[in-house]
């Protein structure tokens, strides 16, 4: 059977976080790069820039053997059901592992984030399957370390700005994983040592919530204040803002990864949660 680095590999969402990543892997992989993103990008040595997204893609996506993924699931599963890329042979794509921690949030609009993440995943296994298409699926916990999350990073950046920084108390487990350790696993994952598997990925490190923030905190090139907010007044604004109710229950629950699939399967061992000012982009 010929390896994947024999054949074009097309990355779907790469001007994402995991593609800032994944796309210097390819390159010095020496395989043929295509990236996908719907608005422009600065040229990337090695890669090739195609403007569009699923499940419309440019004909030119049609000429990949293996695909990277880090869209919506039912786009990709749609474009993989229309056939139109003939060669493809292998997938690899990221879900969340929201998929399992709102399963049974009392937010109704959370729930239905976690439904559509697990109908994405069985939609885009069921697609490959019909076709012969190896398929791979990686759940990570929250993502961090190319500023382009909607977590962390925006909460670094707003402390720059202020000076102060919010410390939530929260006893519930986190497990940061970066973005450049997924971005090991979706390589691993093509060799096709996980085929048909969806594989929970977090970081190296399990902590509580309040010692996330911190180290957070911590990490800024300036001085902000630590503006401590206790539990009684987390669950005060539980419940008069529910909007956030969600985020602000789940502080005392765990949010973690079994890695031992990973691990075993795929040979990778994410780092430990130690962010430094680049990880924010500051």
């Amino acid at each position: 059977m010929d390896s994947w680095r024999e054949r074009s590999v097309l990355v779907c969402g790469a001007s994402s976080q995991i593609g800032f990543f994944l796309l210097p892997e390819l390159v010095r992989a020496g395989v043929s790069v295509l990236a996908l993103s719907r608005r422009p990008q600065a040229a990337l040595e090695g890669v090739t820039w195609l403007q569009g997204g699923l499940p419309q893609a440019p004909a030119a996506a049609n000429a990949a053997g293996s695909v990277c993924c880090f869209a919506p699931l039912d786009a990709l599963a749609a474009w993989i059901e229309a056939g139109t890329a003939a060669n493809l042979k292998c997938v690899v794509a990221t879900s969340s592992m929201s998929a399992e921690s709102k399963q049974a949030s009392s937010v109704v609009a959370e729930r239905g984030v976690s439904r559509r993440l697990r109908e994405g995943e069985a939609a885009v296994a069921r697609a490959c399957e019909r076709r012969g298409i190896a398929w791979t699926i990686l759940r990570p916990t929250l993502i961090y370390g190319a500023a382009r999350d909607r977590s962390l990073t925006p909460l670094a950046r707003r402390a720059m700005r202020w000076r102060v920084f919010g410390l939530p108390a929260g006893s519930g487990l986190r497990q940061p994983v970066h973005a450049a350790d997924i971005a090991q696993a979706v390589v691993r994952a093509m060799d096709g040592g996980a085929a048909g598997r969806v594989i929970p990925i977090g970081g190296g490190e399990r902590l509580p919530a309040s010692e996330m923030f911190a180290r957070v905190h911590a990490s800024l090139p300036v001085r902000t204040f630590p503006l401590h907010v206790p539990a009684p007044l987390i669950h005060l604004g539980a419940r008069l803002v529910p909007p956030m109710r969600g985020a602000l229950t789940r502080l005392q629950q765990d949010l973690v990864a079994d890695n031992g699939e990973l691990e075993r399967l795929l040979g990778v061992h994410p780092r430990p949660f130690r962010p430094d000012r680049a990880c924010w982009g500051l």
